[in-house]
């Protein structure tokens, strides 16, 4: 495995080391040991596996929970998705910038969101499907959305004139300016 660093130093791209043979492929997605080396510290167990399909156009988030805050490792399995992760931790240098990525299944990118981020994607191709672990369960009382077309974030969706598909949550997210943050 192979760590890609991002903008923001906590955000990482694991590349994994894939086996390709006329049979298809193998890669190991996942081993504790390597992925604590990896990004250098201890994340105790992933506790949750999610499974997320969506039509092309869907854009899920920015979510986050601001009590029992998830670490997610995201990789996508079928399609493409722009994913964007936002940094809401008050106390750290690049608070309030964020980073987009395309993870596909193509190209394998595992993405390492620690806690402390909002995080959100959309599926730029056909559809996608999405496997992430998270490193604490999820807590509907504790879950907040962020605008995901933001002013003040200016994140740059790939959604070629398009609108994006959202859930009622997400129209009804709070704006950037307004959002319950990490200290």
């Amino acid at each position: 495995m192979q760590v890609i660093q991002t903008a923001i130093s906590d955000l990482l791209i694991i590349n994994p080391r894939v086996f390709d043979d006329a049979r298809g492929f193998f890669f190991e997605s996942f081993n504790q040991r390597e992925f604590e080396r990896l990004i250098g510290r201890k994340t105790g167990n992933f506790v949750q596996d999610n499974h997320s399909c969506s039509a092309r156009n869907a854009l899920r988030g920015l979510h986050y929970q601001i009590k029992q805050a998830q670490g997610k490792l995201v990789r996508v399995v079928a399609g493409k998705v722009f994913d964007v992760a936002v940094d809401i931790r008050k106390s750290s240098p690049t608070f309030g910038r964020w980073v987009g990525n395309i993870l596909s299944a193509e190209n394998r990118h595992i993405l390492w969101i620690p806690e402390g981020f909002a995080h959100g994607f959309v599926a730029i191709d056909g559809y996608a499907e999405l496997l992430y672990k998270t490193t604490d369960y999820w807590a509907p009382e504790y879950e907040r959305a962020i605008l995901w077309n933001d002013p003040d974030l200016a994140i740059d969706w790939p959604l070629e004139g398009c609108a994006p598909i959202l859930s009622v949550n997400d129209q009804n997210a709070v704006s950037f300016c307004q959002a319950e943050i990490f200290p």
